[in-house]
């Protein structure tokens, strides 16, 4: 079975890449190392890139892109053996003129749209809505997990909301503990892996400071947007065991099998 390597490697065209392995659980396991990855979008895989990626032994990529990140960013490469998935999922900053806005919009625009505190509420509320109307899609991801018990890795655009929560899910039923999750999570926020703010123009005021502030919230991966989606988990189910078993109809035989095969042993 493929192992990841021990340092993490310089991917040149592809973003927030990284190996969840070695999260711990509640009950004293670890994520298998080689197993679960994710990373932002990997249309523009270098050579080098594809090559690396080919090596880990993947069975499937999940793309929770949509047409709209297709169109922008183009289709991934293709890696030989691997089967790809595209389930799209809610982008926090959905629809063409939402991004147009984002690249070319002026200060005065950013302000009405963005301004005290929108922006952020409205990422929340994204997490919100994938993790209450989003159950069948992640119920295909940790049943593709079980049933093919190989190597996966997850993206979205920037490989951090929409792969980021998705992640979280599968973390939660191999039983990996909150605090780990959202560590890992916060991870994309390392300059190395955040997603580039694309601004159509290259002025001075196109990426003034208060335009930068404002496009923040959209950028950053901030531990209150995955903890928004885990407080609605709990509003609505009333727990984690219930939101696996009656959310994503998990049985108790399902994960076991997951968790097995998916955690190291305790030493």
């Amino acid at each position: 079975m493929p192992q990841a390597p021990s340092t993490e490697p310089e991917l040149t065209g592809v973003r927030n890449f990284r190996d969840v392995g070695g999260l711990p659980t509640t009950d004293g396991r670890r994520v298998r190392a080689g197993q679960v990855f994710r990373s932002g979008h990997l249309a523009h895989a270098t050579e080098t890139d594809t090559e690396f990626l080919a090596s880990l032994g993947l069975h499937t990529i999940f793309d929770f892109r949509n047409a709209a990140d297709h169109a922008l960013e183009g289709p991934d490469v293709e890696l030989p053996g691997v089967r790809n998935v595209n389930l799209p999922l809610s982008d926090p900053a959905d629809g063409t003129e939402f991004w147009r806005m984002v690249r070319d919009g002026d200060l005065g625009q950013l302000r009405q749209v963005l301004g005290e505190g929108k922006a952020a509420l409205r990422m929340a509320n994204s997490y919100r809505e994938i993790v209450t109307n989003r159950t069948a899609e992640h119920r295909q991801v940790v049943q593709s997990l079980v049933q093919d018990q190989v190597p996966v890795l997850m993206h979205c655009a920037a490989g951090k909301d929409r792969a980021g929560l998705s992640i979280a899910v599968t973390l939660l039923a191999l039983g990996v503990e909150r605090e780990a999750i959202v560590a890992d999570y916060l991870e994309s926020n390392a300059p190395h892996r955040r997603y580039k703010v694309r601004r159509n123009s290259e002025s001075a005021e196109a990426r003034s400071p208060e335009v930068m502030e404002l496009l923040a919230p959209l950028f950053d991966a901030r531990a209150e947007y995955l903890l928004a989606a885990f407080d609605t988990l709990e509003e609505i189910w009333g727990s984690t065991d219930r939101y696996l078993a009656e959310g994503l109809g998990l049985t108790p035989e399902t994960l076991d099998r997951l968790r097995d095969h998916y955690l190291e042993s305790p030493a």
